[in-house]
């Protein structure tokens, strides 16, 4: 299968202004595998396809998963993050949602699974972030530089969740 990524980035939440949220990414992919499993795998097993999530604990579970808390840990050129998370929406098997709250920032990423009906099934990437301190400042200066590489983070993400999935 192929993988298609659409992205969009850029400052704020009314299309171009500094606002609260600094940086967002969309990108989706096609995945040949059934919607239920694509689900589990993307919300259950995050350290094994993430690229950078190293670890992913759960604190305290809450029934229906919304309100579920969890810290992940992240790792990016040797540097690790301790991210606490929280989950925002839990709707198998075509919708998921997290809040998560580091030191550098803050992330809101979303999943929305939709069933092509062919056995396979289309995964859309959605996250928003806003940096905190210097970093905020420093992606407000550069963010535009940043493009490529949340470009280039994301497709390698999506395609490393495809890999798992297909293989399962």
């Amino acid at each position: 299968l192929s993988t298609r990524i659409v992205y969009h980035i850029g400052g704020g939440d009314n299309g171009g202004s500094v606002g609260e949220r600094v940086m967002r990414t969309v990108g989706s992919v096609v995945i040949g595998c059934d919607i239920e499993d694509v689900f589990r795998l993307t919300n259950d097993h995050v350290a094994e396809w993430s690229q950078h999530v190293i670890e992913d604990e759960v604190i305290e579970e809450k029934p229906g998963g919304v309100g579920t808390t969890f810290r992940s840990a992240t790792e990016d050129h040797g540097r690790r993050m301790d991210l606490l998370g929280t989950i925002t929406r839990h709707d198998p098997p075509t919708a998921s949602a997290v809040h998560l709250v580091g030191e550098m920032f803050d992330l809101d990423v979303e999943y929305a699974l939709e069933d092509l009906g062919d056995g396979s099934t289309k995964v859309t990437q959605r996250s928003h972030a806003a940096g905190k301190g210097w970093l905020n400042w420093c992606v407000r200066l550069c963010g535009w530089t940043r493009g490529w590489s949340s470009r280039t983070a994301l497709d390698v993400e999506l395609q490393s969740l495809m890999a798992l999935c297909e293989r399962s």
